[in-house]
């Protein structure tokens, strides 16, 4: 799966797209972004990585920041229905993990949570890729990302 193949199923459904990363760092958005014509398709990407910007600009939760911790699956689907919600993109994915190096017992290095969120609703999918540095947890993100994207999508 590519960029490319996903912005055309949501372009063959009409669909926009917006992306809300931590980890990634506006990976997600880049890849999107590096194919040609995509901006009939790609909203925005917003990079949320502290709580107060996850907070602001995505409405994620203080409640769910404090009990849960931002790697979550909680929140995760916070940011992904948030994007959707002051975005008004059709599909959203949101990414929040533990790139490395780091971690702890609780939460390793290499555990990333990630949710899309359209119409059909919220999907969420949890990898952990282990302590495989900082560079490949972040490129395998951005392909678990876009894969779930093209799920979606109907792609």
């Amino acid at each position: 799966m590519s960029a490319a193949e996903v912005l055309a199923a949501a372009r063959a459904r009409g669909w926009t797209i917006a992306t809300a990363e931590s980890c990634t760092g506006g990976l997600v958005a880049g890849a999107l972004t590096d194919v040609p014509g995509s901006s009939d398709v790609f909203d925005r990407g917003v990079v949320t990585y502290s709580y107060p910007s996850k907070v602001a600009l995505l409405g994620v939760r203080q409640e769910t920041l404090d009990a849960v911790g931002a790697v979550s699956e909680e929140v995760a689907r916070e940011m992904a229905v948030g994007a959707r919600e002051r975005s008004g993109a059709d599909l959203t994915v949101a990414i929040t993990g533990v790139a490395g190096p780091g971690g702890s017992e609780e939460k390793p290095e290499g555990l990333v949570h990630f949710a899309t969120a359209s119409a059909d609703g919220v999907v969420h999918r949890e990898m952990r890729f282990g302590p495989l540095g900082r560079a490949v947890v972040r490129a395998r993100s951005v392909e678990v990302a876009l894969e779930m994207l093209l799920n979606a999508a109907g792609g």
